[in-house]
């Protein structure tokens, strides 16, 4: 049953599946893992929001090769994670649900003409049905009382707006400087040939952003929001590197007083 059936639905039907996936929900591991745009699920209501064959399987649909290094990591380190089963075009669980590109109209070019015009019943259906129990989930397995960090899994295109975007793996954060520079350390000993960049491919903003801004640094946690550069991560080898890299990583973190 999903989670949002003991009340009335305006938009996700018996057929659809709940938004939220958990892994280990049950561990009282220090680290909780975070994937906000680990699916591609539109709800049976909005007719594929009027997307052209193939959009949603590119990066704007989703984060490719996220959720698989979310749960290999998971299972590697016996960590609980959160994914969000439907496509970041339907809504995206890392924005603020009010900021204009939560439910964007049109991505890197691509025209999503069920989200132009949504009148507010309707954005507030995608608010309450898919962004809130996602974001109350993620709420529910950070404030576990033995918690110390979090870890979201993301995956960026290689290039947009014309822009080349050359780095292997990124380490976004705003306050909490000693983690992000703990995790690139480590993953510069065991692969030093990667470029490894800090905040890139972007900046994290209260406007923009939600997992920096309102779990990680509101409970005072040690966090990072890790971007993968997604060419890397299409297939199953390339999710096996980098949840090992990753595993290694937070492994050595932990150790760190």
């Amino acid at each position: 049953m999903r989670q949002a059936d003991h009340q009335q639905s305006w938009l996700l039907s018996g057929l659809d599946p709940d938004p939220v996936e958990l892994v280990n929900a049950h561990s009282d591991h220090p680290v909780v893992l975070v994937c906000e745009h680990a699916g591609q699920a539109v709800p049976t209501s909005l007719n594929g929001l009027g997307l052209p064959p193939g959009a949603l399987d590119a990066h704007i649909g989703w984060d490719i090769g996220a959720r698989e290094v979310t749960l290999r990591l998971a299972k590697a380190l016996g960590t609980p994670a959160v994914l969000q089963r439907y496509s970041r075009l339907v809504i995206d669980c890392n924005r603020p649900p009010e900021a204009p590109d939560a439910v964007p109209a049109i991505s890197d070019g691509v025209l999503v003409p069920e989200n132009a015009g949504l009148d507010s019943k309707a954005r507030q259906a995608r608010v309450s049905e898919i962004f809130e129990p996602f974001n109350d989930a993620t709420a529910a397995l950070l404030d576990h009382p033995d918690r110390r960090a979090a870890f979201a899994i993301h995956s960026f295109t290689p290039s947009i707006g014309g822009r080349t975007r050359p780095w292997d793996i990124g380490f976004l954060y705003r306050h909490d400087d000693k983690t992000s520079p703990l995790l690139r350390d480590a993953i510069a000993v065991i692969r030093p040939d990667l470029l490894i960049g800090m905040n890139e491919p972007y900046q994290i903003e209260d406007a923009s952003d939600w997992f920096v801004p309102q779990h990680g640094e509101a409970r005072g946690f040690a966090h990072s929001l890790i971007e993968i550069r997604n060419d890397q991560i299409v297939d199953v080898a390339g999710q096996e590197v980098f949840a090992d890299l990753l595993s290694a990583a937070i492994t050595d973190f932990l150790r760190k007083p």
